[in-house]
């Protein structure tokens, strides 16, 4: 029978303790059976492990990365035979290297949460960018809270998509309460059919635009870009996008939509790495590329152009 692992992530004093003791008084939750909960930290808050106890729920304690091993889990599994385990992650060690681990054959990888302090997020995303979008590149859902009327949800949620676009995002307050649904306000007019997007908001625009593709569908648009040519790509199309940092200068990917070629354009005078004014209708259509829907570019107009001094475009 396959055991859940839910692994709470987050830096200290992020709520992870709140979180999991929240969770563990939920009868819900318990009424699958017994818990192992794995503590890699120590925070402010403490467990009251005999009240836990009583629960069925048992806690170990790990203070060094290294007694994390495949070997040390399976011990855990055949000691205290739980049901469901929870891992309170540490939020200084990297999560792929418990990813990394075997786990006894019996436990199933079922959900990563990482929690997030609203009111410290500014500080750790301008000094430990690496650090902090690494902790929710992997997770199925981010729980930020503290959340208040100034808080900058658009700017939180940018960072965390740019990595992990999967990821659920959910807002709470400081009494721990729903903070309400978040829309996000675009920096261009959506009221308009002619789209001007500026090297600062490619980023944003291309996030919004795969996600809400509907919303595009009969639009034009008009942005710098660098192309990408390839004969993997339908007979007639490129790619036309920037390169997006996500963390950090050495974490770039490129992102653009496909685009259809006027037939006015020779697609054998194009290479990758080109330079032009782009200027296309949007269409919403089913392209195997996507695996699905999505949008397609089709140029109108394409204007040869310079590279800016900073080829580089941010989702922040």
């Amino acid at each position: 029978m396959e055991k859940p692992v839910f692994v709470i992530n987050g830096f200290l004093e992020s709520g992870k303790t709140s979180f999991i003791r929240d969770t563990l008084n939920d009868p819900q939750f318990l009424a699958s059976g017994k818990v192992l909960l794995i503590l890699c930290e120590e925070g402010e808050e403490e467990y009251d492990e005999v009240e836990f106890a009583q629960k069925g729920v048992s806690i170990i304690s790990v203070e060094e990365q290294e007694q994390l091993t495949t070997e040390f889990l399976t011990g855990l599994e055949k000691f205290y035979k739980p049901n469901m385990i929870m891992v309170e992650w540490n939020g200084v060690w990297k999560l792929v290297d418990f990813l990394d681990l075997d786990l006894p054959k019996e436990w199933q990888l079922s959900q990563i949460i990482t929690l997030m302090d609203s009111t410290t997020f500014p500080m750790y995303i301008n000094n430990m960018r690496s650090m902090i979008l690494d902790e929710v590149r992997y997770s199925d859902v981010v729980i930020v809270n503290r959340c208040d009327d100034a808080t900058d949800r658009s700017a939180i949620r940018r960072n965390i998509k740019a990595v992990n676009r999967k990821a659920m995002i959910s807002y709470e307050r400081a009494d721990g309460k729903d903070a309400g649904e978040f829309e996000e306000e675009l920096p261009y007019d959506m009221s308009k059919r002619e789209l001007e997007i500026s090297d600062a908001d490619y980023g944003i625009w291309f996030m919004d635009a795969t996600e809400n593709y509907k919303d595009y569908d009969g639009k034009s648009v008009h942005f710098l870009s660098m192309l990408y040519v390839s004969s993997r790509l339908p007979k007639g199309y490129i790619v036309p996008g920037r390169m997006v940092m996500t963390c950090c200068a050495a974490d770039t990917q490129f992102n653009g939509f496909l685009a259809k070629l006027p037939a006015t354009i020779n697609p054998d005078t194009l290479r990758s790495r080109m330079w032009f004014d782009i200027t296309a209708d949007i269409r919403v259509q089913s392209m195997r590329e996507y695996k699905g829907k999505g949008v397609v570019l089709y140029i109108t107009k394409m204007v040869p152009a310079q590279e800016p001094a900073d080829p580089l475009v941010y989702f922040s």
